[in-house]
């Protein structure tokens, strides 16, 4: 048996939730103001779109503490275990969740049926995360041994790509990653900046387009670039409050002939917080 815990950056599929024998969210916490609250079941968009909108403060994450990850290790009878954390050079989980397999491993040392564990840095975030995961659950359903489909995983997160376009800036300019006038030039021509993941897990503006419509079609441009041999790759999109646009984006990656399948997912918590209202991430 096998149980994948995904911290909550990541989404889940409506597959993924009602498979809780195989699936688990650890919960960042999300802070507006003195608002806080842990990105669990009971996160409402709409509510907390509307904080950040009111709100002349940033809003920030929190990452899971290694008590949580420890937590959803125990909570499991499977004998593998796999944790995905959204990219180390974005937060704090990765090393929470490396801190709490030690500890879970100190205190089970002299056990027989010690769990096996393993933590990905995902490298990537939001969708990607759920890629990683999907990639597991095949690996697993498919009778890999525990090092192959850590070596499976592994292949895939290094050949991943991760990319989004965020309708507001407002966000990014409110926590200070970008100038007021920059910010408000972008909105006023309508400049859509194209971001990407690295390598090793950060952020890079890949380009930019003028209006959302262009800039999908740079991100998509963007992806069938990078991406090798497509055809045995799933596209994954998540949207922020934003339905038109990831169905539009959809269609898209459909029309290039290029890709396996595509699929779409809402954002939960910590991706709403980041991509903003109107805000798509793509994945493959």
């Amino acid at each position: 048996m096998y149980k994948i815990i995904v911290d909550s950056c990541g989404e889940f599929t409506p597959a993924m939730k009602a498979d809780a024998e195989h699936f688990a969210h650890v919960a960042l916490t999300l802070q507006v103001g003195d608002w806080e609250q842990a990105d669990d079941a009971t996160f409402d968009q709409k509510i907390f779109l509307k904080k950040m909108k009111d709100s002349k403060e940033p809003p920030h994450s929190a990452c899971p503490s290694p008590a949580a990850y420890l937590e959803a290790i125990e909570d499991t009878e499977a004998e593998h275990v796999y944790i995905i954390t959204l990219s180390a050079k974005l937060s704090g989980s990765y090393n929470a969740a490396v801190l709490a397999k030690s500890l879970y491993e100190e205190d089970h040392e002299d056990e027989d049926d010690m769990k096996k564990i393993h933590v990905f840095d995902s490298k990537s975030a939001s969708i990607g995360q759920t890629l990683i995961a999907q990639i597991i659950t095949q690996a697993e359903e498919a009778g890999k041994t525990f090092e192959e489909v850590i070596k499976i995983a592994d292949v895939f997160i290094k050949g991943e790509h991760t990319f989004f376009v965020l309708e507001s800036l407002d966000t990014l300019r409110k926590a200070g990653r970008l100038g007021s006038l920059k910010a408000m030039l972008a909105s006023t021509l309508s400049i859509k900046p194209v971001m990407g993941s690295t390598p090793e897990g950060s952020i890079q503006q890949l380009g930019q387009a003028r209006g959302m419509i262009r800039a999908l079609d740079k991100m998509v441009d963007c992806m069938a670039e990078v991406t090798l041999n497509p055809g045995e790759r799933v596209v994954a999109i998540s949207h922020c409050s934003a339905p038109d646009t990831a169905s539009s984006l959809k269609e898209k990656v459909k029309r290039t002939g290029l890709f396996k399948d595509v699929f779409v997912v809402d954002t939960d918590g910590v991706s709403s917080l980041y991509a903003g209202p109107g805000g798509v991430i793509m994945a493959v």
